[in-house]
């Protein structure tokens, strides 16, 4: 898959299929609109495409507002984005930088530079409430009057349901939210997880007796607290964990957000390993404690209940494999 920061050169600019969205989590409503896309492109002889942007828009406009607490919870960085896009059967994306120029954009000059100069579309799908342009003005129908003009076709897709419940982006950040992990694999259609380097930390942790593994999170994430986890991309097989994720209020007041994970039982250097963070179980919320003392009390309770979720789960596999 070929990604773009911005609109491709001309050598790049071969006849698409496209979509258009933030697809923040790439949920199972997302994963529909991607399957029609590669169905559409593929019979049509066109290449795959998707535009995505960045930042997503409500936090531009949360940023110029000055009050970043409108901004939306990321269910997914970018890394983690692209990904699903790959494994979509996207051929090509264009991640477009959202600034005041592209915000300020009327929807016309948006179909004729964007879509039709810089992307030559030839087939476009979108969401049945899509709009786009200077102060969303432009409309599905706008997009189909501009697809005629220029000599592109517009399809829409009804909202993909789960039971009686619209799935969302928004319906995925309330499932991890709450922890409800069950309620978010349905929604995703896999189970959550967070993908980043190993980076350097205050190395506290391993001073506590709780040696851990950190992950920069470069945007408010959908979800925060104590989780038991699993890590993979280290060893053969996921290692269990036990992870937090948040500002950490007891020792840095920053407001840095960082994924902090504990492993059971493994002492190798992960340092600038690309790991992915699977998340299981909310233990509890994140506290600020008034010493260390109480912290790394907190901490081995923490620990001591992730480990008997794994004991569980190998007892429970266990008795499943006598039956």
């Amino acid at each position: 898959m070929k990604v773009f920061r911005g609109l491709p050169n001309d050598r790049a600019r071969a006849p698409c299929a496209l979509t258009i969205g933030n697809f923040d989590g790439v949920h199972r409503g997302h994963q529909a609109l991607l399957a029609r896309v590669r169905a559409s492109a593929s019979q049509l002889g066109l290449e795959a495409a998707v535009m995505t942007f960045e930042p997503h828009p409500r936090e531009f406009f949360a940023a110029r507002a000055g009050d970043l607490s409108r901004a939306p919870q990321r269910i997914a960085n970018l890394r983690d984005k692209l990904e699903s896009l790959a494994s979509a059967g996207i051929d090509r994306v264009i991640v477009e930088h959202f600034n005041a120029h592209f915000a300020s954009m009327p929807p016309e000059e948006f179909t004729s530079r964007v879509l039709v100069e810089g992307l030559h579309v030839k087939w476009l799908m979108v969401g049945d409430d899509f709009c786009y342009g200077a102060k969303r003005a432009g409309t599905v129908a706008m997009l189909r009057q501009a697809g005629e003009r220029h000599g592109f076709h517009v399809e829409t897709l009804p909202t993909v349901m789960h039971g009686a419940e619209r799935i969302s982006s928004s319906a995925v950040r309330t499932a991890l939210a709450g922890g409800d992990f069950e309620q978010s694999r349905h929604l995703l259609g896999h189970s959550y997880a967070i993908s980043g380097h190993v980076i350097h930390g205050q190395k506290l942790g391993r001073t506590l007796g709780f040696p851990t593994l950190n992950l920069r999170v470069a945007h408010r994430p959908a979800l925060s607290g104590i989780f038991v986890v699993r890590v993979h991309g280290l060893a053969a097989q996921p290692l269990p964990a036990v992870a937090s994720i948040g500002i950490r209020p007891t020792v840095d007041d920053s407001g840095r957000v960082l994924l902090e994970v504990h492993l059971f039982d493994f002492d190798q250097s992960c340092y600038g390993k690309l790991v992915r963070v699977e998340f299981l179980e909310k233990i509890r919320n994140e506290e600020k404690y008034e010493d260390l003392a109480i912290l790394t009390a907190a901490i081995d309770n923490d620990a001591r209940h992730a480990r008997g979720y794994f004991a569980r789960r190998a007892g429970a596999l266990t008795a499943t494999d006598r039956i």
